[in-house]
């Protein structure tokens, strides 16, 4: 039986509350005199407040400096930007990948464990939300802007890489071709091709965000810690998580998010505009980026100040519906069979090249496996603290083996589905003869495709509103996370904060795509990345010890 009054009495004690339920039958609180947001500044100033100090006033000064700093010098920034992004790349892409690669073999190991028969939230707690609501959050949240911008592009992009091969100057390879490339061979360049696109959505990210989750969760709905990245670091640190390491900590999450989002935010921007000079000749310019960013981001406040269940999840289900069907209409209007063969081919190829695609050293194809890979990896990274905490907050209820098969493989199965559909039709034109895709800018090739398919303007619209909506969603969603954090765990903090914070994230959206595109938005997501993948290292550490203390799930009726 559920020793319910004994876990109030533990919530009290460990500070637990504060919007956080308490744990549901058995579970292992940690034993803490620290409250949540008993180190927070409450009051009103132009609204209603309750603040970390240390940890918000630190990350929005910080924020506030980088933003004047980048619009003030422009032409400055560019080649910092530039050259930031260029060294990491070229000497630290073996760490991203061995990262990544760890979180991969530590999820899949804790499916297969004992340890996954542990319940989030306690040992009788139930979900709060349907699979289909939190697939579609979870999903929404985690990629959605990205599989807009390089569903298209990136197979593309692989596919005419492989099939050009490879080329050495002076003894150094200059070809962008994965592993040895495919000269020629059109079968193999399509396996390699879509075999190198999986490998950034499939496995490896979904893992980065699953342990993130799981230790936020674990941490927060079973030992009633705050739900902050500092709470995964209690067997490490102890009480000293309530102290400047814990503040450092989330600060770099901060700053993680942000700049992750930022990225986001900004690939969708350019693509939107790219979309609307397709359709109907608006200029491409940074003008109409900065003005897209300005509006949807004033959605997105009226989404903020709705609420997840009234705005993010509707928004969410709203999205994952036309994205379903978006993907239906190029499957059914395009080269069908291939697709669907492709589908089956695509996995074979995706765990046939896994090893080689993900090796951290040895590697030769250094322009594949450093301009693409380091940066998907930066990228995912950066983005973990604001899906793992927002796939946190909504996995409650759900045992570890049945959060990490959901969040880890039915993602990945999704990702292989939608790149072999997308990418898979653009590859099938450009073999047709349709080489304008694959001249194509990156975030103009969704819309060339589509142009080659019936009802190109209603299909392309519907791509308009997708990027749009995953673009509310992102900024939304980040928002909260970025809100729970610095108002020390609260997850109950006034409304009027994530408005802050979604209307700054579009701020710094501007600021990078002004201050130097492309590369401004590659270089920040890579720099916020690289500490923040030293804190999920040490991270994973905390979590086997948590999951060590739990008592199992009892079977629910």
């Amino acid at each position: 039986m559920a020793q319910e009054p004994e876990n109030e009495k533990k919530e009290t004690a460990s500070g637990a509350g504060e919007g956080i339920p308490a744990p549901t039958g058995d579970s292992n609180l940690i034993d803490t005199d620290y409250v949540i947001g008993q180190d927070n500044f409450q009051g009103r100033m132009l609204f209603n407040v309750d603040l970390h100090g240390k940890v918000f006033g630190i990350s929005s000064l910080l924020v506030l400096v980088f933003v004047v700093l980048t619009l003030t010098m422009q032409s400055q920034m560019e080649p910092l930007f530039n050259g930031m992004r260029d060294w990491l790349t070229a000497n630290l892409s073996w760490f991203f990948m061995l990262s990544t690669a760890i979180f991969v073999i530590l999820a899949v190991g804790l499916i297969f464990s004992p340890l996954g028969k542990v319940r989030l939230g306690g040992a009788e707690a139930r979900p709060d939300h349907t699979y289909i609501s939190w697939f579609a959050m979870l999903f929404a949240a985690g990629m959605g802007i990205g599989l807009m911008f390089y569903g298209v592009s990136e197979p593309i992009s692989h596919y005419t890489a492989a099939m050009g091969g490879t080329s050495i100057e002076n003894g150094v390879r200059v070809d962008s071709a994965p592993l040895g490339g495919a000269m020629g061979d059109e079968t193999a360049a399509r396996q390699l091709g879509m075999a190198s696109t999986m490998l950034h959505w499939g496995l490896h990210p979904w893992a980065i965000y699953a342990m993130v989750a799981l230790s936020l969760a674990l941490f927060s709905f079973n030992k009633g810690l705050p739900l902050t990245m500092r709470s995964i670091f209690y067997p490490v640190l102890g009480e000293r998580i309530w102290g400047w390491p814990g503040h450092i900590v989330d600060i770099l999450a901060v700053f993680s998010t942000l700049f992750g989002l930022a990225t986001s935010l900004g690939l969708g921007a350019q693509q939107a505009a790219a979309g609307l000079h397709f359709l109907f000749d608006v200029p491409d310019t940074n003008t109409t980026r900065v003005i897209l960013i300005v509006a949807i981001t004033a959605v997105t406040l009226c989404s903020v100040a709705a609420g997840v269940n009234a705005g993010l999840k509707h928004l969410s289900e709203l999205n994952m519906g036309l994205a379903f069907a978006l993907l239906l209409f190029i499957l059914f209007t395009g080269p069908t069979l291939d697709l669907l063969i492709g589908f089956f081919n695509n996995i074979w190829a995706y765990i046939t090249y896994l090893p080689a695609l993900s090796m951290p050293f040895g590697r030769e194809d250094v322009d594949y496996s450093q301009s693409w890979s380091a940066f998907y990896w930066a990228w995912w990274i950066s983005w973990s603290p604001f899906v793992g905490m927002f796939i946190a907050r909504v996995s409650r209820g759900r045992t570890v083996r049945e959060f990490l098969i959901a969040v880890l493989l039915v993602p990945t199965l999704v990702c292989i589905l939608w790149m072999t559909v997308f990418g898979g039709a653009a590859i099938f034109q450009v073999d047709s003869g349709m080489q304008g895709v694959a001249d194509a800018a990156l975030e103009l090739k969704l819309f060339v495709m589509l142009g080659n398919l019936p009802w190109s303007t209603v299909t392309s619209l519907i791509g308009l509103l997708l990027i749009m909506v995953f673009f509310i969603t992102s900024a939304d969603s980040g928002s909260l996370v970025i809100d729970t954090i610095t108002a020390g765990g609260k997850i109950d903090a006034p409304t009027s904060q994530r408005l802050f914070w979604a209307l700054i994230s579009g701020v710094i959206a501007i600021a990078l795509l002004l201050g130097g595109g492309l590369g401004a938005l590659q270089a920040m997501v890579i720099c916020t990345g690289l500490p923040f993948a030293v804190v999920l290292l040490v991270g994973c550490f905390g979590v086997i010890k948590g999951l060590m203390s739990e008592p199992r799930a009892k079977k629910l009726t």
